[in-house]
């Protein structure tokens, strides 16, 4: 064959290799354009809460892009959204097994993923499948240690065990006080660790614990105040927890609830002063007066329900204008 002809034959095949890969680009770039369409389709159908017809859309965008890792994810959460914990019926079954079975194949394709981390623990922890659950809980925090409100999470996650899981209490404990030895000068490490002691359930500890327990929350509010004194919300948040002392231990000594519900009142009354605007705590003094100090002092019952009624106006008062101030500001949005 002449050099001619080989040359000849070397173009064509050149030639056919270039129109190969081009109409291969163009079905990649038509499967991603069609991908992306039902991709966005599904995500406005997920955010209105239409989330059967969310799921056909995002089945549509895998089948033109079969590793969109993120409509595996969204078809998971669409059926945690139809998932309801507890109900024994075939069709949550399915709801169940779909959404695992989809956010299983995100990890899958993605496993480092905090986000899907996040959304499979969260769909274990609907079932109460604490072993799954806290496995990728520990996870993110061993990716992403750096980030504070992941301590925040696994201790929330711990803190709805505890009672039902043996040392559950405990591990939240430890997480809340890593967030604090981890970011000592943050206000919020200090309020959730308060939170926590808090709102344990008083049915499942002893009288004493309990008791103390309250007290350790008292002492977080303090700490928090001392980083950040000039916070109502601070110092409303310790008047509540000394309100809870005084008002739900019923069988402790009148003296030593009346001088808790000082505190209390000292508290509130240091948030009101701070920002007289702040509607909730007129409603605290409101509480305090009639459901505490009316009852340890009878003799001026009448002046402190006098008081409460007063400071539950005012809330309200302040609550309106809040409302009417809002509705304004949306009103001039829509205008503008």
């Amino acid at each position: 064959m002449s050099r001619q002809k080989i040359n000849s034959v070397a173009v064509i095949v050149l030639a056919l290799a270039v129109l190969a890969s081009a109409t291969s680009c163009g079905k990649l770039e038509l499967s991603n354009l069609q991908a992306n369409y039902h991709f966005k389709r599904a995500n406005n159908l997920f955010t209105e809460g239409k989330y059967r017809n969310a799921v056909s859309e995002y089945e549509l965008a895998l089948k033109y892009k079969p590793d969109l890792v993120q409509a595996y994810r969204y078809i998971g959460e669409s059926y945690k959204q139809l998932y309801k914990p507890g109900v024994q019926s075939e069709l949550n079954k399915e709801f169940e097994t779909k959404a695992l079975e989809a956010l299983k194949k995100a990890l899958e394709i993605d496993p480092n993923n905090i986000e899907i981390i996040y959304s499979l623990g969260d769909m274990y922890d609907k079932q109460r499948n604490f072993i799954e659950a806290e496995k990728l809980y520990l996870r993110i925090l061993d990716l992403d240690p750096q980030n504070m409100d992941n301590f925040y999470v696994v201790a929330e996650f711990y803190s709805r065990y505890a009672g039902e899981i043996p040392d559950a209490a405990r591990k939240a404990e430890i997480m809340y006080l890593r967030r604090i030895e981890a970011d000592p000068e943050n206000p919020m490490s200090y309020a959730y660790a308060a939170n926590y002691y808090e709102h344990l359930p008083i049915s499942e500890q002893g009288l004493e614990e309990a008791i103390e327990n309250y007290d350790k929350a008292n002492l977080y509010w303090e700490k928090r105040i001392a980083l950040n004194p000039d916070s109502p919300q601070a110092w409303l948040a310790k008047g509540v927890n000394r309100w809870g002392r005084a008002y739900r231990f019923q069988s402790l000594p009148a003296a030593e609830k009346l001088a808790i519900a000082r505190e209390a009142l000292k508290a509130i009354e240091k948030a009101r002063d701070l920002d007289p605007s702040y509607p909730e705590p007129y409603a605290w003094l409101s509480v305090l007066y009639r459901s505490v100090l009316a009852n340890l002092e009878p003799d001026k019952a009448a002046r402190y329900n006098a008081e409460a009624d007063k400071y539950i106006e005012k809330f309200n008062n302040l609550r309106n204008k809040a409302a009417e101030k809002k509705k304004f500001e949306e009103e001039l949005k829509k205008a503008n």
